[in-house]
């Protein structure tokens, strides 16, 4: 049976997805909890689609038999491995040839196959406009050093919705963001990862984010889905600055002082030479209190311009006196309902 993308995510929820495609293509980005079996290698791949291009599509099929042929057994193998129950969901790129031909022969050895119609850029299209669906974003802000990640991890202890950007992407968002993180996957696996956790969300009832740029490190995020977040209302924690300075040392003065030197290099031009050379100079006599000090200089500056971008009557602020995310996201959710029930929002 050839399936709709929102059928084949609804049963892929139960079923597990086969994607055919090549490990390159896989890499690239693909549906999340998918497994790759892929009908040709990356080379295999090249091969094929240049004889199709500059020969025929029948001798580019001649070839490509004769790649997949002594295969066919190990692809059996490997999808009873991955579906003992014999039921499975296979997709290529455009829903053709090679997942007919994969569903072909996993039905042939007795699996109950479904493919994608359109195939991956069918589910690439289908999850863009995901992202416009009717939501309630509530988003938590906060100048840096707030706290707002565990903020955000104390809101989802609290049985509410949560969406933690920072951790899809493998990057806190600022020059320093990438230190102690793994390597950030590509933009279209971070969309892919996104709509997947935008998915599981009762649309209905409040969906927190931590404030972003469009950028998260290398990554870019959605269009729609960002200027959503730029629209939505924003509950902006106000964290003395001397607490956020403590939280700094606590969390990056354990860290190689070169991965350090080489963040602040990055926004040398922002703290300007004199703060930029203060900082090298306190880094290295291990003053870490005075380099946090001098680039919340930069940070303060640069998010508090991205507030006033903001529509002021969704801005609504929230005094801190202490560095306690537990206690502070039930205050942040307090708040929150506070400003319903007053019709502040």
């Amino acid at each position: 049976m050839i399936l709709l993308a929102s059928e084949f995510l609804e049963l892929g929820k139960t079923i597990p997805i086969i994607d055919v495609r090549t490990p390159a293509e896989f890499e690239q980005g693909h549906i999340p909890g998918a497994y790759n079996i892929p009908l040709f290698t990356n080379e295999e791949r090249a091969v094929v689609g240049t004889l199709y291009k500059k020969a025929s599509k029948e001798s580019a099929l001649m070839k490509g038999l004769d790649f997949v042929g002594s295969k066919m057994s190990s692809f059996i193998t490997e999808a009873k491995k991955i579906a003992p129950e014999s039921k499975i969901l296979i997709h290529c790129w455009r829903g053709g040839m090679r997942s007919a031909s994969m569903a072909w022969l996993f039905k042939t050895a007795g699996f109950e196959a479904h493919t994608l119609y359109g195939g991956y850029k069918a589910y690439r299209n289908y999850i863009r406009k995901s992202f416009e669906n009717q939501s309630q974003m509530v988003i938590l802000g906060g100048y840096t050093g707030s706290g707002k990640t565990e903020i955000l991890k104390h809101i989802t202890a609290c049985k509410a919705q949560a969406i933690d950007l920072e951790a899809l992407a493998n990057h806190k968002g600022s020059a320093f963001g990438h230190i102690g993180q793994l390597p950030q996957p590509t933009t279209e696996q971070f969309e892919n990862n996104l709509a997947y956790e935008w998915s599981r969300n009762n649309f209905s009832s409040a969906i927190w984010l931590e404030d972003e740029s469009r950028a998260i490190g290398y990554i870019q995020q959605p269009d729609n889905f960002y200027r959503k977040l730029r629209e939505s209302i924003m509950v902006f924690v106000d964290v003395p600055r001397e607490i956020r300075i403590q939280r700094l040392v606590n969390e990056y003065s354990g860290i190689d002082q070169q991965a350090l030197k080489n963040a602040l290099i990055k926004i040398c031009r922002r703290l300007g030479g004199q703060n930029f050379n203060k900082s090298i100079a306190a880094l290295q006599e291990n003053d870490y209190t005075t380099v946090a000090d001098l680039t919340l200089t930069y940070y303060d500056r640069a998010y508090t311009f991205g507030v006033e971008q903001r529509d002021s009557s969704k801005v609504f602020t929230l005094k801190l006196d202490e560095d306690n995310p537990k206690k502070t996201a039930q205050k942040v959710l307090d708040f929150y309902e506070s400003l319903r029930t007053n019709n502040s929002i």
